[in-house]
């Protein structure tokens, strides 16, 4: 199905931002948000020959930055509308950041989601406060009906990134960012629909005249990417970014952007994966595929950011914990730590025996073994093992599959990708 241009939110066709708002903004939120740390990473910088800064927005109260948007939106509302209350579309982290600062401000919220969204994200919205209706099978549909019981019960709309008080608000992680690291000179942007983009890039082009600003949206949705480079790449799939996913972006958003991003970049599943991944082992930090976006960029354009001084938003941290483990256990795989080898053998007393000595002698831990005598090209008498095996690194498995090559086996190695 074809998808819209520009996510157009009523009202914001002539909508402007200032830094003055980011500014504003900041004051208005202050005390009610955490100041999250801006930390310098030794290690990824010497990783990725640039010198690298991490915002830590992963470790605000619902774990993402989008409470700031949301809280900044709330806060301008008259008695009337607060009163009556707020309605968005949303599945992920702007219905959770509206909800938790709605309900603590006596703003009664509600969110409508589709009826095929999983039931945690469900649940977490209604533990910080909001009122969850489930309504359509897609989110056009439930955003369709938000935009019904807006005019039906006399709520206000508040759009996850559309809207100049929602990107007001997101903006003031530029500021932290730059009073606490003054040295940066490039600002790497995650983007979606473009509220975080929109905001930071107006504030920091301000403190900043000359500083460096990078977008980054996921290769399977580049959206924003199409509308401002004039491509046509398809959109959709499934991406680890889910909350970057954006089939259309925004109006308001898309313009402020085009003034102000020097360069946009896509990053692919295995490269999101990866920085996921580092950012645990490195920086003992857990973060969801949108909040490692920033960093994949990095590692997969070293020579653009080289001798840099790179700030990325680790935008959030909300990630399923079985979809953690898959990332983390693939990513093993990549770096040849963990392996499935494909064996062909005969079909005789002691085969797998001799088999397992070759992983013996190169210190090799057997984690499974698969025996397939049926669906194999390999005559009757033969059959084909998998064995799942823990090496130290890719060397180690390499030297493995070398040796056993050598007493005449057959060996594949079964690739993730």
């Amino acid at each position: 199905m074809e998808q819209p241009v520009l996510n157009i939110a009523p009202g914001v066709e002539d909508a402007l931002l200032t830094a003055d708002d980011v500014r504003a903004a900041a004051e208005r939120i202050k005390g009610a948000v955490v100041r999250t740390p801006t930390q310098y990473s030794s290690t990824l910088s010497a990783i990725t020959g640039a010198d690298v800064w991490l915002k830590f927005e992963n470790l605000q109260f619902t774990a993402a930055y989008k409470e700031r948007g949301a809280l900044n939106a709330l806060l301008q509302l008259d008695e009337e509308r607060r009163n009556r209350g707020v309605i968005a579309a949303s599945a992920g982290n702007h219905a959770q950041g509206l909800s938790y600062h709605g309900t603590r401000l006596g703003v009664p919220v509600t969110i409508v989601m589709p009826k095929t969204t999983p039931l945690v994200k469900v649940m977490q919205t209604e533990s910080v406060g909001g009122k969850v209706v489930l309504e359509g099978e897609s989110f056009d549909e439930a955003y369709a009906h938000a935009r019904k019981l807006e005019e039906e019960l006399g709520l206000t709309f508040v759009h996850p990134f559309d809207d100049p008080h929602v990107a007001a608000g997101q903006g003031t992680v530029a500021i932290e960012m730059l009073e606490d690291a003054p040295e940066l000179d490039t600002l790497v942007l995650p983007v979606g629909g473009g509220g975080l983009g929109a905001g930071m890039s107006t504030v920091a082009r301000d403190i900043k005249p000359d500083i460096h600003l990078v977008g980054v949206e996921a290769q399977l949705y580049p959206s924003m990417y199409n509308l401002l480079k004039g491509t046509n790449l398809p959109i959709g799939g499934d991406t680890l970014a889910e909350g970057i996913a954006v089939f259309a972006p925004g109006l308001f958003t898309s313009r402020v952007l085009r003034e102000h991003l020097d360069d946009f970049l896509l990053v692919g599943e295995s490269k999101i994966e990866s920085a996921l991944a580092l950012l645990l082992q490195i920086e003992k930090t857990l973060v969801e595929g949108a909040g490692a976006t920033g960093l994949a960029a990095l590692m997969d354009n070293r020579d653009l950011f080289a001798g840099r001084k790179v700030g990325i938003v680790l935008s959030g941290g909300n990630i399923d914990t079985r979809l953690l483990a898959n990332v983390l256990l693939r990513d093993l795989a990549r770096s040849g730590r963990l392996a499935r080898l494909r064996i062909g053998l005969q079909d005789r007393a002691g085969a797998l025996f001799k088999v397992a000595k070759v992983f013996h002698e190169h210190n090799v831990n057997i984690i499974e073994v698969f025996h397939q005598r049926i669906f194999t090209h390999l005559p009757a008498k033969g059959l084909v093992t998998e064995i799942e095996c823990e090496a130290r690194d890719r060397d180690q498995l390499n030297a493995l599959i070398a040796a056993l090559r050598r007493e005449g086996y057959e060996v594949k190695l079964v690739e993730t990708d």
